[in-house]
């Protein structure tokens, strides 16, 4: 070890004034504590690094030849320290999160409204996702948490519940079924559905359902994209099984959600983060705000 950066600073102030009495008072340390701080950095290093006398101080050769060097590392160190504090201020930082798209439409944009508030300075990246790789970016850790749902158990992860969103059938206002506010699985499977592509949480849960009922069902229309799904709704191509918080970004004019009966269709929405991994400041603070959000849903 070559001395804490007490001692390294001593050095260098002492190296710029050429004098002990005025680099003690710049520093706010008594003359004969700068001299111990000296000596320490001396011993630790091996070598005389000033040479002294009543009229003046000088570096040696050692001490020109450590000069650059130990200039080096305090600069490096004091900047790896105030880059931390930023990140623990929240002044600097990022965050990344993988989220179910139906997420991300719905629930994310008011978190995101309240974190770039409080934190301009911090960039975020979305990235909307099926459940199944909502969980494996986690796993890698492509992101810094994610918010989907679990179908099964992985000690890999950490989950915390966020809220438990309902699935409900989406139908075209000229649709006979808008007259109900409630239908059946069953029933729903004697019309055209559009539903969203496997590996999807929605598509999982219904799946799951349908064997659990005895019932099968040949889709109309898989897509991708709930914006897709909706398009297809609205045009009367089919009904379509998604969350209710569709609710919150489907087109005001032309679909009605009606609610889904025997067997209800629910989905534990969950923060995802991989076991063993600190979120860094900026994660926690996003963390903390999709909490109050989830709150109100």
């Amino acid at each position: 070890m070559i001395g804490d950066m007490r001692h390294l600073r001593a050095f260098l102030t002492i190296a710029r004034l050429n004098n002990f009495t005025r680099a003690a008072s710049e520093l706010h340390v008594s003359q004969s504590a700068l001299t111990v701080q000296i000596r320490q950095l001396e011993d630790a290093l091996g070598v005389l690094l000033f040479d002294r006398s009543k009229r003046r101080v000088a570096l040696t050769q050692a001490g020109k030849e450590v000069l650059a060097p130990l200039e080096r590392i305090v600069i490096d160190t004091e900047a790896v320290i105030s880059h931390t504090r930023d990140m623990a201020g929240l002044r600097r930082g990022f965050v990344s999160v993988a989220v179910l798209p139906s997420l991300s439409a719905g629930l994310l944009p008011a978190v995101l409204q309240e974190f770039t508030k409080k934190h301009p300075a911090i960039p975020v990246q979305i990235k909307d996702m099926v459940a199944e790789r909502v969980i494996d970016a986690v796993k890698k850790e492509e992101v810094d948490f994610g918010v989907g749902t679990r179908m099964k158990r992985d000690p890999e992860l950490k989950t915390t519940p966020l809220f438990t969103d309902r699935l409900s059938a989406f139908v075209p206002k000229s649709h006979p079924l808008v007259r109900r506010s409630r239908i059946t699985l069953r029933e729903l499977t004697e019309h055209p559905l559009v539903l969203t592509s496997k590996g999807s949480s929605v598509r999982e849960i219904l799946e799951a359902a349908l064997r659990k009922e005895k019932l099968s069902v040949l889709p109309a229309f898989e897509v991708n994209y709930m914006s897709t799904v909706i398009g297809l709704v609205k045009a009367g191509l089919g009904i379509a099984i998604l969350p209710a918080v569709a609710e919150n970004i489907q087109a005001s004019a032309g679909i009605t959600r009606v609610e889904i009966i025997n067997p209800a269709l629910n989905r534990t929405v969950e923060i995802i983060e991989k076991k063993g991994r600190s979120p860094s400041h900026a994660a926690s603070s996003m963390l903390a705000a999709l909490k109050r959000a989830a709150a109100s849903y």
